[in-house]
């Protein structure tokens, strides 16, 4: 495996619903890197396997849309088959698949390419479940952030509503715990902190703080660095 590490990378892995992502884009504009939204191509395979009638035990058949997804990326906004999908991929259903077929490790194996060609020239910010430990193992900076299952189902309540969409906090924590187990028993990349990363608990922290707190580890890194 080769990695291009003259081109730092910050990775971000945590559950779903911490905050990671927010935290992610707004530490990639502080510091002007560029900023991988990895979940972002999980929910793109299952939104074309949801168009395409793709069932979410057709391991072959989802590899083959990995393979083969015709999907950019632009700012904020994102694009499938030439489409515009930036809130489509962002349901609940799409997001339960996504955590579905993320379990398959030949649809995470197609898709290892992909996520490590946003490593470019001046850095990386990206979030995930798996970017420190897999994607990008040489990051010099790997943060795990969480959250307790209660904030976290408030978090994306809250995000919901203000979408207009209908939504109940307690199934929504139910399906952050399914998915929490789902994720962090997993045979491949299984969602945990390693030994190697620092954990930063938002329970009771603003987004600012959050992104401070990585912006703080990242300086301290650097200065490290020139010494």
């Amino acid at each position: 495996m080769v990695l291009n590490n003259s081109i730092p990378v910050v990775a971000i892995d945590g559950p779903s619903a911490s905050g990671k992502g927010t935290v992610a884009q707004l530490v990639a504009k502080t510091l002007g890197f560029h900023y991988l939204d990895s979940g972002a191509l999980y929910r793109l395979v299952a939104l074309k396997a949801l168009q395409t009638g793709v069932r979410p035990a057709d391991e072959i058949k989802l590899v083959e849309i990995a393979l083969n997804l015709d999907a950019v990326f632009k700012g904020e906004e994102i694009y499938l088959d030439n489409t515009r999908v930036t809130e489509k991929i962002r349901t609940e259903e799409c997001g339960k698949m996504a955590s579905q077929l993320a379990s398959y490790p030949r649809v995470r194996e197609a898709l290892i390419v992909r996520q490590r060609s946003f490593r470019q020239s001046p850095g990386l910010v990206t979030d995930g479940r798996d970017m420190g430990s897999v994607i990008f193992p040489d990051a010099i900076l790997k943060v795990f952030l969480t959250a307790s299952p209660e904030a976290r189902a408030e978090r994306r309540y809250k995000q919901l509503i203000e979408k207009g969409i209908n939504a109940n906090i307690a199934d929504l924590q139910r399906d952050i715990l399914k998915r929490d187990e789902r994720d962090s028993s997993r045979s491949v990349a299984p969602l945990r902190q390693n030994t190697d990363a620092r954990l930063l608990d938002t329970t009771s922290l603003s987004i600012l703080q959050a992104q401070n707190s990585v912006l703080e580890w990242y300086r301290e890194y650097c200065a490290n660095e020139r010494v």
